[in-house]
Order: C-alpha cells, then sequence, then structure tokens
C-alpha cells in the first residue's frame, strides 16, 4: 500500500486516502430527514437540474451515480407503462436526464430495482420482488442501451449483522439472477447495513456472503446513524475482518461512508441530515482505504457536499458551512488536511518524539498514561490512554529539543467529543525559544469549530508550517475557550511520512 508523502514546510501534499467515487441520488421529499437533501420546495423533477447535477457531480471526481429509487408511492420517475408518472407530462423524466447527462460526463449508472411502493419495502415478500422484477424488465428495455447504464442496485437493504439470514441471500440472488439474464455484462450493487452486529468469528458469517451471486457489497460504515458511541474504532476494524471475507470470493467489497450527521435527533427520521464534520469523514475514508476497500462511495455527496455557488438548488443547508470546501480542499492536498490524514496511518515520524516535555498546567490524572511527545496517537475514543486531558484549563506545553534546530513545521492533534464535555481550543498559539524562556510567536491557529457536532467524535489538527525557524523549544498555548476538557495526543514537529505520493 502507497503512503502519503508529507515534505515539511511544503503547502500541499498528494493523498493516499481514497477518493468518494459514487454517490447515492435521491429524487423526493419523503421525510424530515430529506429536508435540505431534497427541499419540498424544490422542483427535483426538474431535467435541467439533474442534467446540471450529474455534470457537478463528475467535476468532483464522482464516476459512480447509485439510484436509490425510480419509482415512489406508485408513481415513476420514468417513462413507465404501467405505472403513472410523477413528473409533468410532456418533458423529459428525472431518469432520462440522469442518464443522457452520464451518457455526456462519463458517469457510470446503477438502476434501481424499486421502490415496489416505498422506502419501507420489505424485499422478502414475494409480491415486492414481482414488482422489483417488473420495474427492472421495463428500465432495462428503455436505459440499458445507454453507455452510461453500468448496472443494478437492488434497495430496501437487509441486515448483514450477526450474518446474513438465508432469506436475505435469497431475495438478492432471485433479483441478481434476473438482472443477469437481461442484461448479462451489468454489475449487480447491493448495500447492507448492520456491520456493528457482524459475527466474523462464526463461520456462518463468510458462509452467506460467498453464497450471494451479486458483484458488490457496499457496506454501509454506520458511522454517520451512530449506532454506538465513538463508532469510528470498531468501524475500522470491521472493515479490516470485511477485507478477510471477500478476499475469499469474487465479490468486490465497497464501503459506503455516510457523509451526514443529525440536525436534531439522533438517527431518526424526524430530524434532518447535514453535513458531518469533515475531520470525521475523512477518517472514515481513511479507515477504509486502509482495510483494502476496492471503492468507495458515500450516501451521500448529492445534497450534502454541494458547491456553495451551485446554480442547483438543492443540498444547499444554512449548516453546510465549507463542506464542500473542505473536501475538495483535501482532495488537492491543500491546508492541514494531508497531515491529519497521514495521522491516521500512525506512521508520522517527526523530530519532537522522546524529547523532554514541560506541562505548565499538567494533565488530570485520570488522562495521564499518554506522552505528547512520544509518537503514539490516540483515537476516536476519549477512554484511549494515549489522550492527555487537560481540565478547565489551558494548555500550555513546551518542547525541549535539545539543541537548535530548524523548524519548518509545528502542529498539534486535538480531540472533540461534545457529549463528554470535550471540546477543540478555540485558538493555538505555537511559539519558539532558544533559552526556554523568552518566546517569539510564529503563528496562532484559529481552530474550526463545527457546529454539527451534538453526537460526533473526531480528531482535528492545528498547523503551522512553511516556516523557516531556529529554535531549541517550541511552545503550543492551547486556549480552553469553552471551559471543559481540551484533550490532546501529540505534538508534531517537521512531521515527516516516507513513500509515495501518487493520487488515487
Amino acid at each position: 500500500m502507497a503512503f502519503l508523502l508529507v515534505v515539511t514546510g511544503m503547502a500541499q501534499a498528494q493523498n493516499m486516502t481514497k477518493h468518494v467515487r459514487g454517490t447515492f441520488i435521491n429524487f423526493v421529499y419523503q421525510d424530515e430527514r430529506n429536508k435540505y437533501m431534497n427541499p419540498a420546495e424544490v422542483d427535483e423533477t426538474s431535467p435541467e437540474l439533474w442534467r446540471l447535477k450529474i455534470k457537478e457531480l463528475s467535476a468532483m471526481g464522482i464516476e459512480y451515480v447509485i439510484l436509490m429509487f425510480v419509482a415512489n408511492d406508485g408513481k415513476s420517475y420514468y417513462p413507465s407503462a404501467f405505472m403513472p408518472h410523477a413528473y409533468p407530462a410532456g418533458r423529459e423524466s428525472p431518469v432520462e436526464a440522469i442518464m443522457n447527462s452520464a451518457d455526456e460526463n462519463g458517469v457510470k449508472v446503477f438502476m434501481s430495482t424499486g421502490w415496489a411502493k416505498d422506502q419501507d419495502d420489505n424485499p422478502r415478500l414475494p409480491e415486492v420482488r414481482a414488482l422489483q422484477i417488473k420495474i427492472m424488465h421495463e428500465t432495462a428495455s428503455l436505459f440499458s442501451k445507454h453507455k452510461s447504464f453500468y448496472g443494478w442496485y437492488l434497495p430496501c437493504e437487509d441486515v448483514v449483522g450477526p450474518y446474513l439470514s438465508q432469506q436475505a441471500v435469497d431475495a438478492a440472488n432471485s433479483l441478481t439472477a434476473e438482472a443477469k439474464s437481461l442484461t448479462p455484462g451489468a454489475k449487480v450493487l447491493i448495500s447492507p447495513y448492520g456491520l456493528r452486529t457482524a459475527k466474523f468469528d462464526d463461520g456462518r458469517f463468510a458462509e452467506q456472503i460467498a453464497k450471494l451471486k451479486v458483484d458488490i457489497i457496499a457496506y454501509q460504515d454506520e458511522i454517520g446513524c451512530v449506532v454506538e458511541p465513538m463508532p469510528l474504532p470498531h468501524m475500522k476494524e470491521n472493515f479490516r475482518h470485511l477485507r478477510e471475507v471477500h478476499n475469499k470470493t469474487k465479490i468486490e467489497l465497497w464501503s459506503n461512508d455516510e457523509s451526514f450527521t443529525w440536525e436534531k435527533g439522533l438517527n431518526t427520521r424526524p430530524s434532518a441530515l447535514i453535513p458531518a464534520p469533515f475531520p470525521r469523514f475523512l477518517s472514515q475514508l481513511s479507515g477504509v482505504t486502509k482495510a483494502g476497500v476496492d471503492e468507495v462511495i458515500s450516501f451521500a455527496i448529492c445534497g450534502i457536499f454541494d458547491k456553495p455557488d451551485s446554480k442547483i438548488p438543492i443540498g444547499q443547508p444554512v449548516f453546510a458551512g465549507n463542506a464542500y470546501k473542505d473536501y475538495m480542499d483535501w482532495k488537492e492536498g491543500k491546508g492541514r488536511w494531508p497531515l491529519l490524514e497521514a495521522s491516521y496511518y500512525e506512521n508520522i515520524k517527526h523530530d519532537a518524539i522522546s524529547k523532554p516535555v514541560i506541562l505548565v498546567y499538567p494533565s488530570s490524572p485520570a488522562y495521564s498514561d499518554g506522552n505528547l511527545t512520544d509518537g503514539k496517537l490516540g483515537t476516536e475514543d476519549y477512554t484511549d490512554k494515549h489522550w492527555l486531558g487537560f481540565e478547565k484549563n489551558d494548555m500550555i506545553v513546551t518542547v525541549d529539543l535539545g539543541m537548535n534546530q530548524q523548524i519548518k513545521t509545528v502542529s498539534a492533534r486535538f480531540l472533540t467529543y461534545k457529549l463528554k464535555s470535550i471540546f477543540l481550543p478555540t485558538s493555538v498559539e505555537f511559539s519558539i525559544s532558544d533559552d526556554g524562556k523568552k518566546f517569539k510567536s510564529i503563528k496562532t491557529v484559529i481552530m474550526d469549530q463545527y457546529l454539527n457536532d451534538r453526537y460526533d467524535c473526531w480528531i482535528d489538527i492545528a498547523m503551522a508550517d512553511q516556516l523557516n525557524e531556529n529554535a531549541r523549544f517550541v511552545r503550543v498555548y492551547a486556549i480552553n475557550g469553552i471551559g471543559q476538557w481540551i484533550f490532546a495526543d501529540e505534538i508534531l514537529i517537521n512531521p515527516e511520512i516516507p513513500g509515495s505520493a501518487s493520487h488515487q
């Protein structure tokens, strides 16, 4: 596996983490979750809207579009011969607009086989499968000749934990057989949930996966849904197990990384989906890349990471902030993102490792097992003892490098978890000194305070780079502006990571 190259002092660096190459697309406001992604007041049957949106997604690097559904509440979003249409007569349907734009922009489309009725379809019911097959036959006849037609998405997913039931395997395989008969070269994708409860040590998990006839399984990472407190470490472990399972099959392993968090209630329909803090999403992407997934798709890029100046009036919540800019800056290797990304791979070397550290305000005994220059990084878990906690005090730390040396980059990593009153510093000042007494400020970093922080635990980094200084002592002064806890795990001085700088 190729690793990120961070050249100290450079403004840009290439990343190794897989980019999101696919997004799910929804057509309609169904409940409060779609409040911003699919606003009720917007005509999302407009062909102009979808033609432009596909072009915009392609420019972001999206190669795959997965249609969540092509029918809802008994009405179709394509020119069906057996269902009334959900779009005005006499104009191009949304599905046609997407397919035509995808043809023009080199995007591959997974056509949905649903919904037979609505988002609560039970795919195990014979009447649901019969209607899905009828939809499949009709859409195949209309769209399978498009160069953008890539395959099928089987919606209304089943639970994958503790292992797939035989009924779920049979339901997926029956639709897959129909799909292969109609469109022999097409790929079939499913995206099951429930990974948290998977029993990888039970041979039945691998046995049931091996029985599937589908081509791709894009497992929901469930980080946005927060199905357990602080889910990121467990998710990363689960995908490592999945890689082992899929190595024994011909089924491609994809991840479906959730880019959202919740405006109000957690994981409930009467709460809108809003963009997650980007550092959390970047950790998701890094985790599944490290696990060895073949591709990364997301629910969702469309409607969550939309351009702020987009002419297409969907996915523009006031909560979005810099979601699009953060994502694109990371892709382009700008700002703090390459270094934060590299830290998720836990192989950073830097000049402060094992150097003496002076804590002006000592950490709480409850969180004192770590060392800010030991090269050991914490995870998205506040009980991880690599974190040092500073309660109701600023964090003032001085590193003695032992001798004067060139300083190019200085940074510090922090944890935030609102549910446990752990917050990022409001600002971090980096200073240097020759004698450890008189310090010169070299940069003050105002840390991003993401407002979408109700339920998520994530790591961020403050960085001063492109420096050209000489000093023996480096001081990090983190302001506890919110007044509760600050958690830090490492101060990085002149961090470097050997390896490839190739973009994926």
